[in-house]
């Protein structure tokens, strides 16, 4: 049986590296602990918006959140596939007048080429035509 997969985007990340015991990193712990075989994970693109942010803004204490949260996430790496679903993505929303931002393009692409759920407090997923995406910013954890 395949794990369930978690692709986390770079909001919700960021949000763990903001308040360590909030929502977000619940639900990651809560899925660790209660879903045997699932997977929290992201994509190399969020991971490069992240390290861009720590580079753009160097504070010891975020590279320190950084490291610690990233220690419990697998990056996954992008696939041949994502290639194919990045350019029907694109194409497409540009040609309906929809279209997102590049690295959510790639983000997305990612997500659907792994067949999985991304999380992500993003609203321009919702334009992302069979994606399903999970907002963990803004469901409680009980």
């Amino acid at each position: 049986m395949d794990a369930k997969l978690y692709l986390l985007d770079t909001n919700v990340i960021s949000d763990m590296m903001r308040d360590p015991a909030g929502t977000t990193t619940k639900h990651a712990w809560l899925i660790a602990t209660n879903e045997p075989g699932s997977k929290v994970c992201t994509s190399a693109v969020a991971q490069c918006e992240l390290l861009f942010g720590l580079r753009r803004r160097p504070n010891p204490l975020w590279s320190a959140q950084y490291e610690r949260v990233m220690a419990s996430i697998d990056v996954l790496a992008l696939e041949p596939t994502v290639a194919t679903h990045y350019a029907e993505l694109r194409s497409g929303l540009e040609r309906s007048g929809t279209p997102i931002g590049l690295n959510n393009t790639l983000i997305a692409a990612h997500a659907l080429a792994l067949g999985t759920k991304l999380v992500s407090g993003g609203a321009e997923f919702a334009r992302v035509p069979g994606l399903a995406v999970e907002n963990w910013l803004s469901q409680e954890v009980t």
